[in-house]
């Protein structure tokens, strides 16, 4: 189907009912055999067909828009096509190249690309060097079969259900990563269902927190063990107010108001998009003011300006998510992570379940806790109760503190040391 491709046009093209159709790019920049496959689940990627010197015709896949814009996809189509009308055979080769590829290979790959970006990034490539790698690494990808994951992750669930259901899930992104780049045809752990594979691997919805030791030995060993000393107060602070992990480290000095001790979240860098205020205890606000102290040190230090991020690592870079669970990894024994039965190691979101859960020990009525950790009210109560909470949501925070400052630093006298608190 010929047409001249522009970005208006790619983006109001409706998927097919089944398979996939073709639009052929005539535009003068274009070469010949340059266009655009549309599946029927909606995903656009820009080709190039054309016929090797065997005689078989190909379809070379250049890059998924928009993640590829029209005009880049054109210009790499067209040293393709240059390759191509030079004798080369750019499918083959990819062909080739992915029938040498092992599982340690695309291992490898999937972590440079992916884990970084990950939460659990360190918890993957933990469970693949482990598990994953020792019994399948050498094999080569495209020999893969279902039965061998299924094999895998049946020999982990007789020691470990949990640990097996989580390398499953991690095995499946794995083999997905490299469905959607191409390197194999289909993913040989699609479909899989954990349940199907051993009972015991039945979904557990996850329900870590940490103890009093956990939290003393935290609270201690962020400021003894070497980890990055934002990271560690941006992970006290996920405890002491119950807040997102993500909504933490994105935190901005324009979100903070010391003199009334609130932090406004904005409805943009909110899952449930919509604003929320949370109130400062003064541990808090302590640790806000070290975190500023440390950015200006770093700034000062490496010759940048500081940008307006409370946890500002490098230059307009705040730290992030993922970066929070590889420190936990790396320093996993410095700061007491113990490994759960259930659940094995806490993770960043663990400190916010931990607050949650500690705010309906000590008393907090449940309609005060979830407002306190931003959790958006539903149904009849989001419709009928305007009540901001806020008297509430204060008493609630500076209640917590007041338990969590005995919890790492029990007094004898009835005396707990704030500066010591905040580390």
């Amino acid at each position: 189907m010929p047409t001249t491709l522009t970005d208006r046009f790619i983006k109001a093209i409706e998927p097919p009912e089944k398979g996939k159709r073709l639009y052929f790019d005539d535009h003068r920049d274009a070469p010949r055999g340059f266009g655009l496959r549309v599946m029927a689940s909606g995903t656009k990627t820009f080709v190039l067909r054309y016929r090797a010197k065997s005689g078989q015709a190909r379809i070379q896949s250049i890059g998924e828009y928009p993640t590829w814009s029209l005009t880049a996809a054109r210009i790499e189509a067209t040293k393709v096509r240059a390759s191509v009308d030079s004798g080369a055979d750019p499918l083959q080769k990819r062909r080739d190249e992915r029938a040498e590829l092992t599982v340690a290979d695309l291992v490898d790959r999937f972590t440079k690309a992916r884990l970084g970006e990950l939460d659990s990034g360190a918890e993957i490539a933990r469970y693949f060097a482990r598990d994953l790698l020792p019994a399948l690494g050498k094999r080569k990808i495209k020999t893969i079969r279902r039965r061998d994951i299924i094999g895998l992750i049946e020999e982990k669930a007789r020691t470990a259900p949990r640990a097996a259901a989580l390398l499953l899930t991690y095995t499946k992104l794995l083999f997905s990563y490299a469905e959607d780049r191409e390197l194999i045809e289909l993913s040989p752990a699609t479909g899989i269902k954990p349940a199907r594979v051993s009972k015991a691997l039945k979904p557990v919805k996850r329900g870590r927190t940490l103890d009093d030791a956990e939290i003393r030995a935290f609270w201690a060993g962020a400021d003894t063990c070497g980890i990055h000393r934002l990271t560690a107060i941006a992970l006290k602070l996920i405890l002491l107010t119950g807040q997102r992990p993500g909504e933490v480290v994105g935190m901005r000095w324009e979100e903070i108001d010391e003199k009334a001790a609130v932090w406004t979240i904005p409805a943009a860098r909110r899952k449930t998009e919509d604003g929320h205020t949370v109130h400062l205890t003064a541990v808090a606000l302590d640790l806000l003011r070290k975190a500023e102290a440390e950015v200006q040190r770093l700034s000062e230090r490496r010759g940048w300006k500081p940008s307006g991020y409370v946890f500002e690592h490098r230059e307009g870079q705040p730290a992030t998510r993922a970066g929070l669970s590889k420190a936990l990894y790396r320093y996993a024994d410095a700061l007491g992570i113990k490994e759960h039965a259930d659940f094995g190691r806490w993770h960043p979101h663990d400190l916010r379940r931990t607050c949650r859960t500690r705010l309906a020990e000590i008393g907090i009525s449940q309609e005060v806790a979830e407002r306190v950790i931003g959790h958006k009210q539903q149904g009849v109560v989001a419709v009928y109760n305007a009540h901001k909470y806020a008297v509430e949501i204060r008493a609630a925070l500076e209640a917590w503190e007041r338990r969590l400052l005995a919890i790492i630093d029990p007094p004898e006298d009835n005396v707990v040391s704030l500066a010591r608190a905040a580390g």
